[in-house]
């Protein structure tokens, strides 16, 4: 007996079980990361297959009615609650099995998805002729394609309406894109022209410069983009009226008859009737429409590809200002500061900033950089936009530089710590060869300290590109109007507002009509993001380690 203690004793003081133990919560840590990408991955990536629609009978009380709809979820529920719920069944199990249906249809029935319970559910089957047609309003809709019709007359029917169906919806679709580019780009660009053209009144009529030959060039300026404007709504209103030839008719689960016209239809397909390879086309285009379009329906539906490009750049820009200012600071706290209380003090705050909550970062840089710097701007550099803000409101520029506050105390914990690492014996060797002070930092300490440098960003990046509470406040939106770059002098435009997929994640999720419909698209953005910071934190990653790499041999001197 006093041998095996005396060997436990022995094992324990080997630290044999702490490293077992460290091993074991790092095993644990890896695995709760696997499983959450996976769920994340499951919930949000099935949902661009396209899913079979059902068609069933439905005993609703003392009648049957007719159910289509795409089966989403199954689950057993408590008897009791369906009969406290006024639904009758014949049963005496004590639990039975429900199921959640799409039934989309919303502007004919009011509701997007019910629960059914499965005994009062008979004849389910799954016709080849149902329809699944995704619209720009309203969500889906389901129905037996019956007709197709041009101009109110019926021009196919029967088993030639689909061919012609998929013919029309690719000319609406045609139509609609080029609609789209005459609004966005054309119209814009006239507007944005007219625009500059009362700005440069504007301005001239503070400057007291507005004589009558300026404003009769402005005005004969602005005649001239009046008239290319009337011409570009001319021909807007040409595509419309072609764009409204065309429509499907269906029959829905309540037996009637509906016109859909196509000029409210983004896609439409037959999943019944697809193959394994027709669906993995579908799949791939849906999913590449996810990452290029816009989104529609209150965010519920379309792409997202604004919110990968407001987070892209917020994060750029939010890297380029924190990484000079950190490291400087750290610089001056560790090579040329007094090492004394205030330095100490200064230590000491810089680490109690790294636990300051996020939003009241937000608030600071909703007051000081929206409101004081922003407005101060505006009112020295572009007094003839207001009362209208131009860098005095919400912007890219104020969200970055507020993310940049949040988190320098990372970056230059970080600076400091390799820093600290460099063997004094370097410094002294490239000073006693003749390098001055700022030499020796600038050409050796600095590349040496480097990957912890990129340590900092690293941590920086992953912090502010999931940070969602400060963004409300200083620059992210529902829905931006345009990108912050564009073909417009300067290009770049960091006072604009911007879309982040860490708030896209919050609006659909939590602030959405149609939460059932948002769900999954909850899923797949929160796995975007979660990729987008692996991916740029994977190129630091790969830098540091090139930069530790290329500095080992210093080191070790």
């Amino acid at each position: 007996m006093h041998t095996g203690t005396h060997t436990m004793r022995d094992w324990i003081k080997s630290g044999s079980p702490w490293i077992w133990m460290t091993a074991g919560a790092v095993a644990l840590s890896v695995l709760a990361v696997a499983f959450v990408l996976w769920m994340t991955a499951a919930r949000g990536l099935t949902h661009f297959w396209p899913k079979a629609v059902l068609e069933a009978n439905y005993r609703d009380g003392e009648q049957t009615v007719r159910v289509i709809g795409e089966l989403r979820e199954r689950e057993e529920v408590a008897v009791r609650r369906l009969l406290e719920a006024g639904i009758k069944l014949d049963t005496r199990e004590p639990f039975v099995e429900r199921v959640l249906i799409k039934l989309g249809n919303r502007d004919l029935t009011g509701q997007d998805f019910r629960w059914f319970a499965s005994p009062l559910l008979s004849d389910i089957r799954y016709p080849h002729d149902l329809l699944t047609v995704e619209r720009h309003e309203w969500g889906n809709f389901y129905g037996h394609l019956k007709a197709v019709k041009e101009n109110g007359q019926v021009v196919a029917e029967g088993a030639e309406a689909w061919p012609q169906l998929q013919q029309r919806v690719q000319r609406a679709q045609a139509l609609f894109k080029a609609i789209y580019r005459l609004e966005k780009q054309d119209i814009g660009d006239v507007n944005y022209r007219l625009e500059q053209l009362r700005l440069r009144e504007r301005k001239a009529q503070l400057q007291g410069r507005l004589d009558d030959a300026l404003r009769a060039e402005l005005q004969r300026q602005r005649d001239a983009l009046q008239a290319e404007f009337d011409g570009l709504q001319q021909r807007l209103q040409t595509l419309r009226d072609e764009l409204a030839r065309d429509a499907l008719v269906a029959e829905v689960a309540d037996g009637s008859v509906v016109e859909v016209p196509l000029a409210k239809v983004a896609d439409v397909y037959q999943p019944n009737a697809m193959g394994l390879t027709d669906k993995a086309a579908h799949y791939a285009r849906k999913f590449w429409e996810f990452l290029s379009d816009d989104p529609r329906e209150a965010n519920t539906e379309g792409g997202i590809f604004p919110a990968i490009f407001g987070t892209v750049a917020m994060v750029l820009v939010m890297s380029v200002i924190v990484t000079p200012f950190g490291i400087m600071a750290a610089v001056y706290m560790r090579e040329y500061a007094k090492q004394g209380p205030l330095i100490r003090i200064i230590r000491i705050s810089v680490n109690n900033l790294a636990g300051v909550p996020s939003i009241v970062y937000g608030v600071f840089g909703l007051g000081f950089f929206v409101y004081v710097l922003g407005g101060n701007i505006d009112r020295l550099f572009y007094p003839e936009a207001l009362p209208a803000p131009t860098f005095g409101t919400p912007g890219l520029l104020w969200a970055s530089l507020t993310l940049a506050i949040l988190t320098l105390p990372v970056v230059i914990v970080a600076t400091e710590e390799g820093l600290a690492r460099v063997p004094r014996s370097v410094r002294e060797g490239s000073l006693a060869l003749g390098a001055t002070k700022a030499e020796t930092l600038i050409r050796t300490v600095l590349p040496m300290a480097s990957p912890a440098m990129m340590t900092g960003l690293i941590l920086a990046v992953a912090r502010a590109a999931g940070e969602v509470a400060p963004l409300m406040l200083v620059g992210v939106v529902k829905l931006a109007p345009s990108l912050p770059i564009d073909g417009y002098a300067p290009f770049i435009h960091l006072e604009r507002k911007f879309m982040h997929l860490g708030f896209h994640i919050y609006d659909v999720g939590f602030q959405s009509p149609n939460v059932e419909a948002a769900r999954p698209l909850v899923y797949a953005t929160a796995l975007l993001l979660v990729l987008l910071i692996m991916v740029l934190n994977l190129a630091a990653i790969k830098l540091r380690n090139h930069l530790r790499e290329k500095y080992r041999g210093l080191e070790s001197v």
